[in-house]
């Protein structure tokens, strides 16, 4: 290639990889991505990644500016003066690199968009969770129970200062108490959380020898855990400020109670609603009969209605779970179950044969007229 040979400068909509009809929004997203796959610190020694992350910065530098958009797009590279004015810098146009970048920074180092300034940070302390299970006669009536729960609570010792001497940490000498190093790579410059505070821009240099600078140690919290009537599997009870402790001093996290609930021999539930199976003879659902169940908060009187066929449900109004935190109660539903004896004494089995003489031939299985209704539904 001789010496006033020129190479064709690729085109910026095929840099950032858009067409001529891109948004705003999606230009600015598609040189994000450019950005974080040939930055150079992610491609170190790269010289073809930086070279792309170079093009990719000037296209984008152009055609986010309206004015050099028109003009790219009228003119081509000449009407940008051939190069958009890139000299050697990715931004040279103004490019605002907190408005493009966002959150770069956080994802390439995980710094989380960067280290803190001057000054140990207050935390707010963690969440914790308890999963606690009780009875189901427990979620009807309520009930108080008392847990022990670990947690993280700030050092007595030290007062959450995390010395020894009670002075507090003294400024980083590393990053001069800003947090964050700054490192010039060629032509970009990117700052980095410092290794020796974390980002807080202090270190602790006589650590508290029960805490061990940490400014919180392992207690043990009890409670004692008022669970209301009515209350489902998985309804969580929030005690605010009972959490971990925060770092340096900051706010407490919550603490959340979550319930499970055993389950019942006899009963199921279904929102608000009980339910039950209870078994009766033959001569009950004939000629109907009134007695007592057992029931979550006393008997309940059932009323079997003369003739109930075998898997009818009853419902007993107000006889169900309560409703949390308000007034009045869900349903019971008895479904009964006719149960047919197995075995039957002689006399029995003579009332029996008796009873199934006086009976219409009509209500009987075997009749000519059912059968042929039968035959009629499946044929």
């Amino acid at each position: 290639m001789g010496p006033d040979t020129k190479v064709a400068k690729a085109d910026f909509y095929e840099v950032l990889g858009v067409s001529r009809d891109v948004s705003d929004q999606e230009l600015k997203s598609a040189y994000r991505k450019q950005a974080l796959r040939y930055h150079p610190d992610r491609n170190p020694g790269d010289h073809a990644a930086e070279e792309n992350f170079k093009a990719a910065s000037e296209a984008y530098q152009v055609l986010s500016d309206p004015d050099k958009r028109a003009a790219y797009d009228r003119y081509g590279h000449a009407g940008v003066g051939g190069g958009g004015g890139f000299n050697g810098s990715p931004f040279a146009g103004g490019v605002d690199i907190g408005d493009i970048f966002g959150d770069l920074f956080g994802e390439m180092f995980n710094t989380g968009g960067g280290g803190q300034r001057g000054g140990t940070r207050q935390r707010r302390g963690d969440d914790l969770r308890f999963d606690l299970t009780i009875n189901f006669e427990d979620a009807f009536f309520g009930t108080e129970q008392e847990v022990r729960i670990r947690r993280l609570e700030t050092c007595s010792t030290c007062n959450g200062r995390g010395t020894s001497s009670g002075r507090g940490p003294t400024t980083c000498t590393q990053c001069g108490g800003r947090g964050q190093l700054r490192y010039q790579q060629g032509f970009f410059s990117v700052a980095r959380t410092c290794s020796a505070c974390g980002g807080s821009g202090q270190v602790i240099g006589d650590p508290c020898h029960t805490c061990h600078g940490q400014t919180r140690v392992n207690a043990e919290l009890k409670l004692t855990v008022k669970v209301p009537p009515g209350v489902e599997e998985g309804t969580r009870i929030r005690y605010a400020g009972e959490g971990d402790a925060g770092r340096s001093g900051g706010p407490k996290g919550d603490l959340f109670i979550v319930l499970n609930i055993r389950p019942h021999d006899f009963f199921e539930r279904n929102g608000h609603d009980l339910h039950c199976v209870i078994p009766i003879s033959f001569p009950q659902a004939a000629l109907g009969a009134e007695f007592e169940i057992p029931g979550l908060g006393g008997p309940v009187n059932l009323k079997i209605p003369e003739g109930t066929q075998s898997g009818r449900e009853i419902r007993i109004r107000g006889r169900g779970m309560p409703y949390l935190n308000e007034k009045g109660s869900g349903d019971l539903n008895v479904r009964v179950m006719v149960q047919v004896p197995r075995k039957l004494s002689r006399a029995q089995r003579e009332l029996v044969a008796k009873l199934a003489e006086t009976m219409s031939v009509e209500n009987t299985p075997a009749s000519p007229g059912l059968l042929d209704k039968m035959k009629d539904l499946f044929s």
